[in-house]
């Protein structure tokens, strides 16, 4: 008769077994970098996403730290962290900007919600914030060549609001995420400025291209480009790489989207 302290003994050697294949030793990363967006979150809004009132310097001390550390762990550079240190500072400097920019979606929202009563209310209290902070924040990382990182990132927001951003899109000024649950947007999308989603939209992938082997082909176009000035109403999913919406669209709730949009259109379920 197997007993329990058999059971384990066993359990435990073949998981020693199958953990001599892994790659990397990732313990901590995920959670050193939440911690770090958390605190650069804080550095760029003090007094709003601060909850223990640090200082703007004390904050981003701890969060260049952590991060610093989890991008030398990532790139295998645990004994020279020179490379990963020049990453972080870049990040860091450019965070006054990316505060700047995130103003202008706060803009946005107060200005597309007739509920928002003021600004202090968005970023305190509405999902598309803390995504679209997460995602503008990782996608600095993304474009820097960061591997991994701009992913826990944007699956940490994701995580807390229901908003799926891949850290790969490219997305303008004056964003706004409505309600927001369920929001997808794929890795190769691009968005103009002054665009507003709400709830339950795709901006995703109509096929994927495979390889000889079946393997699917990395690092092409996927997602579809979305103008400048466009309203895309609750349910609606857009497809495709080569789908393009042009400037001043308005797409109808439970629309589904594979072709192009030319500028200026209106489309609804009824055509």
């Amino acid at each position: 008769m197997t007993t329990l302290q058999d059971s384990l003994n066993l359990a435990e050697e073949k998981l020693k077994i199958f953990s001599r294949y892994d790659d990397f030793n990732y313990n901590g990363l995920k959670e050193s970098v939440e911690f770090s967006f958390r605190k650069i979150l804080a550095a760029m809004f003090p007094s709003h996403v601060n909850p223990y009132g640090k200082s703007v310097a004390e904050n981003l001390k701890a969060g260049a730290e952590n991060l610093c550390a989890a991008i030398a762990k990532v790139f295998y550079l645990n004994q020279d962290k020179s490379r990963a240190e020049d990453l972080t500072a870049k990040l860091i400097s450019k965070l006054p900007e990316i505060r700047e920019t995130l103003l202008t979606d706060v803009t946005a929202a107060y200005q597309g919600d007739p509920a928002a009563k003021t600004s202090d209310e968005i970023i305190l209290a509405y999902p598309a914030f803390t995504a679209i902070s997460a995602y503008r924040v990782a996608h600095e990382l993304y474009v820097m060549g960061v591997p991994l990182i701009p992913r826990i990132i944007t699956e940490y927001a994701h995580r807390l609001t229901g908003i799926d951003i891949h850290p790969g899109a490219t997305i303008g000024n004056y964003f706004f995420i409505d309600h927001g649950t369920g929001v997808v947007i794929g890795e190769t999308s691009t968005i103009g400025d002054r665009v507003k989603i709400y709830q339950n939209v795709t901006i995703g992938a109509k096929s994927f291209a495979a390889a000889p082997d079946g393997s699917l082909v990395k690092g092409i176009k996927r997602h579809p480009d979305i103008g400048n000035n466009v309203i895309i109403y609750a349910g609606a999913t857009i497809l495709g790489g080569d789908t393009v919406i042009g400037d001043n669209c308005v797409i109808g709730g439970n629309v589904w989207l594979t072709h192009s949009v030319e500028a200026g259109r209106v489309v609804t379920n009824e055509g």
